[in-house]
């Protein structure tokens, strides 16, 4: 996609996908607060894109949608599958953390994480 100043391309492709030209934000990541219900504005403050920025990369989602959505999609199932796999490495050096007994003088900080981490539950 090109701008309509200076003809430079405003999405470009690199080794990461597609990516808003001058920066290392991907439309993938515009996706992710698209899905999430994001107006503009809010996307552009928490990505620290200029106005034109957001509008080129949401012009080019709804110009080339069908691309842009099976690339997300990819990218969305390779995330998947790499959180995965390092879950699945690292489940029993947790379980080992975790059955460890702990530190002398760490009481007091165990028993508040311990309490933090039930009233996370119970808002759950």
């Amino acid at each position: 996609m090109t701008t309509a100043s200076n003809k430079e391309p405003a999405i470009v492709r690199t080794e990461r996908g597609l990516t808003i030209a001058g920066t290392r934000i991907t439309l993938y990541d515009v996706m992710d607060y698209l899905t999430a219900g994001y107006p503009a504005k809010l996307i552009r403050e928490k990505l620290s894109l200029s106005e034109h920025q957001v509008t080129s990369a949401l012009s080019y989602i709804e110009a080339h949608q069908a691309e842009v959505e099976a690339e997300y999609q990819e990218v969305l199932q390779i995330a998947q599958e790499n959180q995965q796999y390092w879950e699945n490495r690292n489940r029993e050096h947790f379980s080992q953390l975790a059955a460890m007994p702990p530190k002398s003088g760490q009481e007091a900080r165990r028993a508040k994480l311990q309490a933090w981490q039930e009233r996370l539950k119970s808002k759950v």
